[in-house]
């Protein structure tokens, strides 16, 4: 049972492999975004890092997971959907309180292009994947392509949104901390 789990799969290890490296390196560098964001003058930042930092980072781990699930060796594809229909089912959990993150933090006023990369985009990502998720068993090719696009899509709603964040900083939205004045 276990090699016929595999055969669906085996087609997609380069893919898993890129993709998750991506996800995990693109992680690291997220947190030299929010060092840059904990350096800033005003401190008081936390709304707006749950709204638009910290999924960025979920996204990235997430494009990792899935990597991960895919790899693995399982003793069926039964496995493969449960795992990842569990994180279809967290991610769609998750864009749902990071939309309401969004609507209640008082310090940005999100544009469309925010509400549609930060909120509307993880959704349908996160939904494709407990979709492709389901139909695992039945259809195995094309859920395959389908959690392949969700994985990609997660992958690049993170770099549009840490890239988002960088120029926002480099344009002034924070301000960062000046140094004291020397005396003499």
């Amino acid at each position: 049972m276990e090699e016929a789990a595999r055969l669906p799969l085996v087609a997609w290890e380069s893919f898993y492999v890129i993709i998750g490296s991506s996800g995990a390196a693109l992680t690291g560098l997220q947190f030299v975004v929010i060092a840059l964001v904990a350096e800033s003058k005003e401190r008081s930042h936390g709304p707006q890092i749950e709204a638009y930092g910290t999924p960025t980072i979920v996204h990235f781990c997430s494009v990792l997971l899935v990597s991960a699930i895919l790899s693995a060796p399982w003793p069926s594809l039964s496995s493969v959907a449960l795992a990842l229909g569990v994180c279809g089912v967290a991610g769609v959990t998750y864009g749902v309180i990071v939309l309401r993150r969004a609507r209640r933090q008082t310090g940005y006023a999100p544009v469309l292009e925010d509400w549609i990369w930060h909120t509307v985009l993880p959704l349908i990502a996160y939904a494709l994947l407990l979709v492709a998720a389901v139909a695992l068993r039945r259809f195995p090719q094309r859920a395959l392509f389908a959690v392949g696009a969700a994985a990609l899509l997660l992958l690049f709603i993170g770099i549009h949104n840490a890239w988002d964040t960088v120029t926002y900083l480099a344009v002034g939205g924070f301000q960062p901390p000046k140094e004291p004045e020397d005396p003499s």
